[in-house]
């Protein structure tokens, strides 16, 4: 990522980590609006998975200028995804859903250089978490 890129991500998230709560309901919603069946995936009640997603997106924008820094947690995190039955499909569902979620939350400053910016910081941290999820078998 350019240093412009993750400049844009880390500013654009700054708009939405104050409706963290509700971007994290957008976002459940949307992923399992586009794919019913990873719904099995998590638990019934969502409220900790919740927190827990915006705690790593907040890590993952915040070490986006040091990505050697985030690359071991992110690598893990995909080993983790291995025992919860995630598969590699999984990720571009994901990757949608985000970018949905960041469209609503910032309503007209998502514009196009801010989706490509962020979807550049999801391929680099997908692709670290398959690295992770493969490495774990």
């Amino acid at each position: 990522m350019t240093p412009n890129e993750v400049s844009i991500v880390q500013n654009s998230f700054a708009k939405v980590a104050p409706i963290s709560d509700l971007a994290a309901d957008i976002f459940y919603d949307r992923l399992f609006e586009l794919s019913p069946e990873v719904r099995s995936l998590f638990p019934n009640e969502m409220a900790q998975q919740k927190k827990k997603l915006m705690q790593m997106l907040t890590t993952a924008v915040n070490g986006l200028h040091t990505p050697d820094a985030i690359g071991a947690a992110v690598h893990d995190l995909g080993r983790r995804h291995a025992s919860y039955n995630v598969k590699e499909e999984h990720y571009d569902l994901v990757g949608s859903a985000l970018l949905y979620t960041l469209g609503k939350g910032l309503g007209d400053d998502f514009s196009a250089e801010v989706e490509g910016a962020w979807t550049e910081a999801y391929v680099m941290l997908a692709t670290i978490m398959k690295e992770g999820q493969r490495a774990a078998g």
